[in-house]
Formats: structure tokens, sequence, C-alpha cells
């Protein structure tokens, strides 16, 4: 029997989650789909062959038997729309960051646990092929110790535009948008440890950097506004200190005079360093230094692909989900602390 599947809310995003649902064939059934700007659901309707739009959750939830939803929406609407859809008896895949805080976070989750539903968090870096390759270096004991990573997301001149730089909705600027990538894939990474303290720092020197014109293929916002507002970082960075002792220093930007942007993770144990892009150990051979280059089905993108079929085999009881409530929770944590950091000038204790 097809899983009956919606979506709330049709901007950029949801479109990976349509034509990743539409590419499973039969063993799903598009159903519904809504958004505040009802013009636009209609066309993803169209586009993708959902049979029924709205321009709300609530009235979709309760005209409509679904099996799953995912939530697509902008940052503040997460929370509202992942309990409303719980609520009505749906499993959930809802895009990250999980929440706008850690409060609306474990509300959430314990939302989920209240009506056995599932609850997946839009980690996509998870599910890369590289990242399985790394955690088997990581298990076979290639790296030893972990204790020390770095996690950037960095983009020269990359402010999507719309609603990201909006607090009100975003939550934060590219700290909440990317470098929650970053830092939950470095974390899974190092087997999960759990986060004790951070220390933040967030700056906006730069600003929306609207007058310099983005490529073709940069991410821009699906959302119309004549002017975006910008009240959010433009550079963030960070030290996290986990319960075993290792730190991450993270760095997210929107807008950096650096001269290349850079998306990358690297680790650092006792026996061996690891870097994801470019795919690369960092050992010694023969008391020698070498950097060997490791070669594999890396450049192929199945990420989204993969991360759709954990999600539909968690859902049909095949698999276990790889990006879980309580990692978004953790990650919701982390985040609001090194913004109260930031603000404070101080390091934050995370419980």
């Amino acid at each position: 029997m097809a899983i009956k599947i919606g979506i709330i809310g049709t901007g950029g995003i949801a479109n990976f989650h349509a034509r990743n649902y539409k590419e499973q064939g039969q063993r799903v059934e598009l159903v519904a789909c809504c958004d505040l700007d009802i013009n636009k659901a209609k066309k993803f309707a169209e586009t993708y062959g959902f049979k029924n739009v709205y321009d709300n959750c609530y009235d979709m939830l309760k005209e409509n038997e679904l099996d799953a939803v995912s939530v697509c929406t902008w940052n503040s609407a997460h929370a509202e729309c992942t309990i409303a859809a719980l609520n009505a008896g749906c499993h959930v895949f809802c895009e990250k960051p999980m929440a706008m805080n850690k409060e609306e976070a474990i509300l959430m989750k314990e939302t989920a646990e209240k009506n056995n539903k599932l609850l997946m968090l839009g980690f996509v870096l998870r599910h890369e092929n590289k990242t399985k390759s790394a955690l088997n270096l990581k298990k076979d004991g290639r790296l030893g110790d972990i204790y020390y990573a770095k996690a950037s997301y960095l983009r020269r001149c990359g402010f999507p535009g719309g609603w990201f730089g909006d607090k009100s909705r975003s939550g934060g600027g590219p700290l909440i948008d990317l470098g929650v990538h970053v830092i939950d894939l470095a974390r899974f990474i190092m087997g999960n440890p759990k986060p004790v303290s951070a220390y933040g720092a967030t700056f906006n020197k730069l600003g929306a950097r609207l007058e310099i014109a983005l490529g073709e293929d940069a991410w821009k916002s699906m959302t119309e506004v004549d002017k975006p507002i910008f009240d959010v970082e433009d550079l963030a960075t960070a030290m996290v200190r986990f319960d075993n002792g290792a730190v991450l220093h993270v760095e997210a930007s929107f807008n950096l005079n650096i001269k290349t942007p850079t998306t990358t993770v690297e680790f650092f144990g006792d026996k061996a360093g690891l870097s994801l892009n470019p795919f690369e150990l960092h050992t010694v051979v023969d008391n020698k230094l070498a950097d060997i280059e490791i070669y594999g089905d890396f450049k192929t993108d199945t990420k989204w692909t993969n991360q759709m079929n954990n999600w539909l085999d968690a859902i049909e009881g095949k698999s276990k989900l790889i990006s879980t409530a309580e990692d978004g929770v953790m990650l919701m944590k982390i985040l609001d602390a090194i913004y109260l950091s930031a603000k404070t000038g101080k390091s934050v204790d995370i419980e």
C-alpha cells in the first residue's frame, strides 16, 4: 500500500522533497500540499502531481488521510506545523534547523513520542556516500582518538534573500542555516558526543551585500520581498566542547571576504586526520608524512535519494532513522548556546 504524502510549505527546499518522493514511483502517493501563497502551492501541485491544494496545514491535515508529511516552511513555522501533523497522526520529516530554539525542539520531540510517530530531521549530509566511508574509517580505528574537529560552511557572497535574513522567521543567519549542517555532520562522525559548553562570536559587518550579483547556481529564496530584512549575523564562529574532551571549531558565513567558498569538515585523531572535501586521509607511512586521496562513489550526489530511502524505509519498519528528533534537539541546544555566548561574551554551559 502506497504511503500517502503531504508537504507543508512549497518553497525552494520543498522541490527536493517532492522530486525525491516522485522518484519513488508507486511506493508513495502525493496527496496534498499547502502554502500561505496559494498560487505558489497550485503551481507546485501541478508540477509534481499533488491532488489537493491548501493555503494552511490545518485544513490539509483535517481533510486528507495522510501517512507522512514533509515540513518545508521557514524556520519559525517548523514547530507549529510539525506538532499539528504529529497530532493528526502523521510521521513527520522536518527540514533543518529543527526549530527556533531548544524549547520548541523538545516539545516537538515529546509530541512525536506521545503520538508514537517518527520525527526525522533534514540533516542531508549524514546521507552522503563519503559520510558512510568516514564512519567506516573511524570504526576501523584509522583515525584513533578524535580530539579536535573543524566544521566550515563559508560563502563569499551567498545571502539567499527573502526570509533568510529576517530573524523573526529564520531564528538567525548562517549559523542556524548553514552551520547546522556541518556541526551535525561533525558530531555524527565523531560518534555523537554530548556537548557541554560553547563559546561563540557573531558579526554583521558586510550585511546582505545585495548590490553584488549572485551566480546562476546560487541558492536563492523563493519568497518575494521588496527589500529583504537583514537583522542576523553574516558570520558566526564558535568552539564547542564535548563530554569526552573533544573540541569542535565552527565557522559559517553568508558573506565573508575570502577567496574560495568552502563546505567541509576535518577531523584530527591521534593516528590520522581526515578531511571530507577533498576526501583525504592525513597520516604517516614508513615514518614519512602521507596524504592519501580516497576514491569512491563520491562525485555522484545521491544524498537526497539515500535520505528519502531511509525515511520511507523507517516508516515501513525496515530500518531506523539516521537523523532523529534527539539529534535535532541536541543541535538546537548547541545553536542556542553559541548565540547566547555571542550575546554575552561568555562561555555557556549546555545541559
